[in-house]
Formats: structure tokens, sequence, C-alpha cells
């Protein structure tokens, strides 16, 4: 029998995207897989029940997409704790739910999803293994998240980024300083380039070098031993405190030349590390932006407050929450492309869906399965055997 897919309504509040657009609904539809969306998911996206409808896609209520052989989310209930809760009721042993779902982080809930019996595939554990790049939807989001931090910033600073000769005398271009060179501070930096600042960027990893430098930016070095500084994954690895302490103290002299800040540096599954303390923010002149996207996992920056602005000493530190999600259009165009890549790697050609966890990607990512924490990382920060049941193998 051909797998249904389900699409509901994303109910974390503020969430504006969606986990399937009408164009992937076309393409999975012609793989053989049918799609019922709930009434206005796509709505805030841009996306009208009425397009999807064109697409082949069915409308129906909230019921009949969890009704679904596979439910595609973009934040399950790890990544959606409090309004997500309502739907487990919903699911049922044997389903398949794919989405975001902080499966390091969120421990009790990936337990609570594991005990429902679905198998749920968590996005953000995609491997980075070439064969996996058009599934790695956190690069996705990180795309978006860097592009808009950069216009957030440039609103904010009482300056304009470029440099301009006009009759009234020369305004001398922003200087930007970009900390983490991942997709989102590569995307960051693309950004202000184009919009006329002088950038410059640092990253623990000295083999982005070559990449801040393709972009026009400069890259910062610091006297300090950054060898052991990425995982196999190619993230960077969380660092010693004493390594930090010496990163502050040399970061300091740069921060305090610039216009911008905005820190993107992140460790999966770990707190942020603090790259900029107080003393440190009061190094910039008054009018100057700290932009720290890591402010949902706590922030780079001491004063960071998660969806707030706080005012330091007349600087500006922004702790944006969710930024994919102010771009809801291409976000969700995004996001539901790699979800459907990865759905093609599961389908057969008879339209069911194949859970072959001898697949690198497709072990690496299901995080719970017949009743059990499957993935051995998630287990293990929970106490279990990856292979017991979810009730009690503690």
């Amino acid at each position: 029998m051909a797998l249904t897919i389900g699409v509901p309504r994303e109910t974390f509040p503020g969430e504006r995207r969606v986990a399937l657009v009408p164009r992937t609904c076309e393409a999975l539809g012609k793989l053989g897989a049918s799609v019922v969306v709930e009434q206005s998911a796509g709505a805030e996206a841009g996306f009208p029940d009425d397009q999807y409808v064109a697409r082949g896609a069915r409308i129906g209520s909230r019921a009949d997409a969890f009704q679904a052989d596979l439910v595609a989310q973009v934040r399950s209930l790890g990544a959606n704790p409090e309004a997500g809760r309502a739907d487990l009721a919903m699911l049922r042993s044997g389903q398949i739910l794919i989405g975001f779902g902080e499966p390091l982080t969120a421990l009790q809930e990936n337990a609570d999803l594991a005990r429902t019996g679905v198998s749920f595939f968590a996005m953000e554990l995609m491997p980075r293994i070439t064969r996996a790049q058009s599934m790695d939807a956190l690069s996705s989001m990180a795309t978006i998240a860097g592009y808009r931090a950069v216009l957030l910033a440039a609103t904010t600073l009482p300056k304009i980024f470029p440099m301009l000769m006009t009759a009234a005398g020369t305004i001398t271009p922003a200087r930007v300083l970009i900390l983490g060179a991942g997709v989102a501070g590569l995307q960051a930096i693309a950004t202000a380039r184009r919009l006329g600042a002088i950038v410059h960027a640092y990253d623990v990893r000295s083999a982005v070098k070559e990449q801040i430098e393709s972009l026009g930016a400069k890259f910062v070095v610091l006297d300090i031993d950054t060898g052991q500084s990425e995982d196999k994954g190619g993230y960077a690895k969380a660092q010693t405190e004493e390594f930090y302490r010496r990163q502050r103290e040399l970061l300091t002299a740069v921060i305090r030349e610039q216009d911008v800040v905005i820190a993107t540096a992140a460790v999966p599954g770990k707190k942020a590390p603090i790259l900029i303390t107080a003393e440190m923010a009061s190094a910039l002149v008054p009018g100057s932006v700290i932009v720290d996207i890591a402010a949902e996992r706590g922030g780079n920056c001491e004063l960071t407050r998660p969806g707030e602005t706080v005012m330091h000493r007349g600087i500006s530190i922004l702790g944006p929450l969710n930024l994919a999600s102010s771009a809801p259009f291409h976000a969700s165009q995004m996001y539901a492309s790699n979800v459907a890549s990865f759905l093609k790697l599961m389908l057969a050609k008879d339209g069911t869906l194949n859970i072959n966890r001898d697949d690198e990607i497709i072990r690496e990512t299901l995080v719970t399965h017949g009743n059990e924490v499957v993935h051995s990382r998630v287990a293990e920060l929970l106490g279990w055997s990856p292979t017991a049941p979810a009730g009690g193998g503690r």
C-alpha cells in the first residue's frame, strides 16, 4: 500500500514554517506517496491551501494529518515541548515521524516519543557526509539565520554599511566581525560584504580560513592552539575553559575596533560557549551592535537575553530566536526539499517505506523505533541501553 504523508500545522509560538510545500508534495506524489495537509498549515509561509490542492495534496483536519503513515513536521515534540504535547495521543505504534526534535537536549520529550511506538527521525542529527548534503536541514536553516542576522544588525546600527562618496563628504564603511564560520557565519560574511561592510571573521577551526577569504573577509588569527577544534562531523568541538579564557582575552583587541559583532558559535547538544564577556562588550563604542545567533543555546555573549534586546552602555545586544521562521517562505522551501530528499532515500519503488538501519544516514537520524531509544548517543544521555525498551531500560 502506498505511503500516506501528513503535514500538520505548526503549533510552536511564532513558528511560521511548514514541513512540506506544494512543489514537494507533487514530487512525492510522483513517487507514489499521497499527502494530506492540515487546513492553513502553509498559509503563514505563503502557501495557501489551493496551491497544495493544485499540486495533488489533500486538505484535511489535524487528525487527518496525524492518521497518515508518516507525519512530517518542522518542530516535533522535543522542539515544541509545550504545545506539541497535545499531539502525543494522536501518534501510534509503527508510525513514522520526521522533524527537528532537539534529541540531545530534550531528553524527556524524546523518551515520551519512544513510548508511543513511533519511529522518530531527527533532522538535526543528519550526518555531514557528501551523500546527505541535500538532506542537511540544519545547514539550510543556518543559511537563513546568517542572512537575517546581518539585516537585523544593519537596521539597528545607527550607521550604514557601505562606503559612500557624496557631495556631503565620504561615509566610511561599517566594520563587522563574524564569530564562527559555519554555514550561518559564512552566509553572514557574504551578506555583510554585499552590503558594503569591511568584514573580519574568526573561527577556532583554522581550516575555514580559505572559505572566509574567498567571500572577501579577513581571517582573524589568534595566538592560540586550535589543533583539536573540529569533530569528525565537521562541527566545532567544545573546548576547555582555559582555552575560552585565552580566546576572549585575544578577541577583546579585535572587538573594540568593530561596529557590529555577529556571534554564531554553537556546539551540537551543548550550551553555546561564552565568547564575549560583559567586559569585552564594553570595549565597543556606544551605538555598536551585537547580534547573538546562538541565543537559543544560551548565547555567545554573557549579556544576551534570548528573545530580547539588551542595552549595555549604549550598545545593542540582540538575542533573536527562530531566525529561520522570519523568512518562512524560503525556509519552508529549503526544509521541504531536505525532507523530500530524505524520504526518497527510504521510499521503495512500490511507494512503501524501507527503514534500512544499515544505511548511515538512516541509522544516525533514527532516535526512537519499536518503543525503544535506538540512537546510541541519546540513549547514553538518558541512561538507557540503546536496545532496551523505552519503558524501563535504565
